[in-house]
């Protein structure tokens, strides 16, 4: 490995890190292309994203769980089925072709585009409730929940585990529409609640990959230190923005990503 690829991968763990504390995915989204770019393949790419994952997610998680706000029990709550379903995906993972894996990566991040303006919509009814002086007790409480809490925490983290598995992308990725929707999460708490998950998730896939071979020590190490940093960096900044703007950098990163990725479909054989 060259030294400019040593640079060009801490550098993407950076931004990957950067974008976990900010979105709570696990930077799966920028690693997977990133490491498609340098030539690996996309079984390599996923699981050596997924160690990367391990290390990012354990320092943004940490951060937020110093500064009060990650929350134990709800990460054990959505973490614990993830932990299963991750080996579900690492299997597909392993006899999906290519070109196929890529699309319904694409395809996932389009679906989260829809997912995100969903939540931009129950936020705004949420604030009109608000202004009809209904009190936050009330707007937050369980029952007004539309699915059964534990059911939709399994829910989540299964959805998270196997696409952990499946793409290396940690979870994050559709766990923070999924918590928004089910669970009525304001847009940072499931961000933060997801960057936790996404420590188990991301350990349960890549000790999968790893059993399997397809794991990349070294550059799975690199990209996990600069998003060590990056993770760090993040967590700090993200109480101080308004939903609207973590919105609008989710939405943009997923379309960015999404066309990327449906052009690596196209080209590989």
């Amino acid at each position: 490995m060259t030294t400019f690829q040593l640079i060009i991968l801490a550098g993407g763990g950076l931004i990957a890190g950067i974008l976990a504390g900010f979105l709570g995915i696990g930077g799966g989204t920028v690693l997977v292309p990133l490491l498609l770019a340098l030539g690996y393949t996309p079984v390599q790419a996923v699981a050596t994203s997924s160690l990367s994952i391990v290390i990012t997610a354990i320092s943004g998680s940490f951060q937020n769980w110093r500064m009060g706000y990650l929350s134990l029990n709800k990460v054990i709550g959505i973490g614990f089925p993830s932990v299963l379903t991750a080996q579900i995906g690492v299997f597909w993972a392993g006899i999906f072709t290519p070109k196929l894996l890529l699309f319904l990566f694409g395809c996932l991040l389009l679906l989260n585009v829809y997912l995100v303006e969903v939540r931009k919509q129950i936020t705004a009814n949420k604030k009109q409730l608000e202004e009809q002086q209904i009190s936050e007790s009330t707007i937050n409480s369980e029952d007004n929940i539309p699915f059964n809490p534990v059911f939709a925490r399994i829910l989540t983290g299964s959805s998270a585990g196997i696409l952990a598995g499946l793409f290396g992308v940690g979870g994050g990725i559709i766990m923070v529409p999924l918590q928004i929707l089910l669970l009525k999460e304001t847009i940072k708490v499931a961000i933060q609640t997801s960057l936790g998950v996404i420590m188990i998730t991301a350990i349960s896939a890549c000790i999968g990959h790893a059993t399997q071979g397809n794991v990349l020590w070294i550059p799975g190490i690199v990209l996990g230190l600069g998003g060590l940093l990056g993770a760090q960096i993040s967590t700090r900044f993200l109480p101080k923005l308004s939903d609207q703007t973590v919105t609008l950098m989710f939405r943009i990163f997923l379309i960015i990503i999404s066309v990327y990725i449906f052009k690596q479909a196209w080209l590989s054989s």
